[in-house]
């Protein structure tokens, strides 16, 4: 081939990679926000022998999946943590809020920039996630449709048993005195992901609290109660 003719191919299979260039419009960089976001939130199933199926601890490693990671995030897909935020309290929360969400999408967006390695924090010490499971000790209550607590009880978590696939449920009680206490939204439940929630303080709820989900039967929870104190036994005299 002459070499004015190889020059010109050249050319050619250089400008759709000329093309794929995305220009920078962000001063929001993975080194100095998304790496910290991701450290927190993300990676420790996103990791090198981690549960998922790549790796989000590098640029290198995050940047082709830049425009997936924003769709997850933006349909609530991922983190894996499916109880809307401000309904109920939890421990260990995983989800995004709003503003995070924000910010990977605005990263994205801008070109999602790799930012100075000299802003890059330190590597977290991880550990795999695990479901937490029921509390130790706890019993447990089913919740289908509605239910009425015969005794006053302790909850310390809750579990959803039988959820459609993207299935939106809530979980409330009302006490006898009218007041009501949101328990749990699980919102775009992916079955594959279900966990226990365990709530950030346990609720104390009183003997006759009605406890439903709504829309009334979508499906089926489980709420782990305190076991009641074992009586003391004097010794005989």
């Amino acid at each position: 081939m002459p070499r004015r003719s190889a020059l010109a191919w050249i050319a050619l299979l250089a400008v759709p990679a000329l093309h794929a260039h995305e220009y920078i419009t962000t001063k929001i960089t993975f080194a100095q926000e998304i790496s910290r976001l991701f450290n927190k939130k993300c990676v420790t199933c996103h990791r090198e022998g981690g549960s998922a199926p790549f790796a989000l601890t590098t640029w290198e490693e995050a940047r082709p999946w830049a425009k997936a990671i924003k769709e997850e995030v933006l349909e609530r897909r991922m983190p894996p943590w499916s109880a809307v935020k401000g309904f109920g309290e939890f421990k260990g929360d995983m989800g995004l809020t709003m503003e995070e969400v924000k910010l990977i999408a605005d990263w994205v967006e801008g070109g999602a920039p790799a930012g100075k390695d000299i802003y890059l924090p330190k590597a977290p010490k991880l550990a795999d996630a695990k479901d937490p499971g029921a509390p130790r000790g706890a019993v447990e209550i089913a919740v289908t449709g509605a239910t009425s607590l015969a005794a006053p009880a302790r909850i310390l978590a809750i579990r959803p048993k039988k959820l459609d696939r993207g299935a939106s449920v809530q979980v409330i009680a009302t006490r006898p005195d009218g007041s009501i206490e949101p328990l749990i939204w699980i919102n775009n439940h992916q079955p594959g992901f279900t966990r226990t929630y365990h709530l950030a303080k346990p609720l104390s709820l009183p003997a006759g609290t009605r406890i439903e989900t709504a829309p009334p039967g979508a499906g089926a929870f489980a709420l782990y109660k305190a076991a009641a104190p074992k009586p003391i036994v004097k010794p005989a005299e």
